[in-house]
């Protein structure tokens, strides 16, 4: 059978479409657009990813609103049946607001807009998601975002390092992220969620193709055709 995925749209979403478009030149297959209405999801899946955006113009908390959706509800029990998860800058705002994943995003030190390409460090290359890395790996990846700060206490903190949880860190001064952390997975590991944007890295008419591996890696991971 061939990849199938889901790439899910929210009210102020604008990188669904750069996603779509990843997830159909690298994986192939059948890319399914959902949207946040939706009370379920298509049948199938091997893969699912949140885009990065303004979801409901970020009222209350970046990704709040987003996470109470209807569609959420089956993104939470696919997680739970060991589906991967991708969900990047608006994306991951919503996967710690809806409990997929621990800490929260806060307003960037300095309280600016980053819009720039960033060099990220591999933290752990073991992982779906990461697997086409080597670990200690400097890459480069761009980020768009006023509320990426990423935060957790110390114990969540500790644990995440301890469990290897850290898929990247930035390279240099961002956002003030604690521990320069760029992106972090569940438990399980099949959920990632991270700031920068590895779909607007993927070819070389982009300034370079250091996001391409992450998803070819998720392909190679899953073993199936595209």
């Amino acid at each position: 059978m061939s990849f199938t995925s889901a790439v899910i749209t929210f009210p102020g979403s604008n990188c669904d479409r750069d996603m779509a478009v990843a997830v159909e030149e690298i994986c192939g297959g059948t890319v399914h657009r959902v949207w946040h209405g939706d009370a379920g999801l298509p049948d199938g899946l091997d893969f699912i990813a949140l885009p990065g955006g303004f979801s409901y113009g970020d009222y209350l908390r970046s990704g709040a609103m987003a996470a109470r959706s209807p569609v959420m509800q089956a993104v939470i029990a696919a997680a739970g049946r060991g589906v991967p998860v991708l969900g990047v800058c608006n994306g991951f705002q919503v996967l710690t607001e809806a409990g997929l994943l621990p800490g929260a995003l806060m307003r960037n030190a300095g309280i600016r807009f980053v819009c720039r390409e960033v060099a990220l460090t591999v933290d752990n290359a073991d992982t779906l998601f990461t697997q086409g890395y080597a670990k200690g790996q400097t890459i480069t990846i761009p980020v768009a975002h006023h509320d990426g700060n990423y935060f957790a206490d110390a114990e969540t903190l500790d644990r995440l390092e301890g469990e290897g949880r850290v898929a990247f860190r930035y390279a240099e001064p961002v956002n003030g992220s604690q521990r320069d952390i760029a992106g972090v997975l569940n438990d399980k590991g099949n959920v990632l969620g991270m700031m920068p944007h590895p779909e607007r890295m993927i070819e070389a008419a982009q300034g370079g193709s250091d996001g391409r591996k992450l998803f070819e890696g998720i392909l190679a991971g899953l073993n199936v055709a595209a």
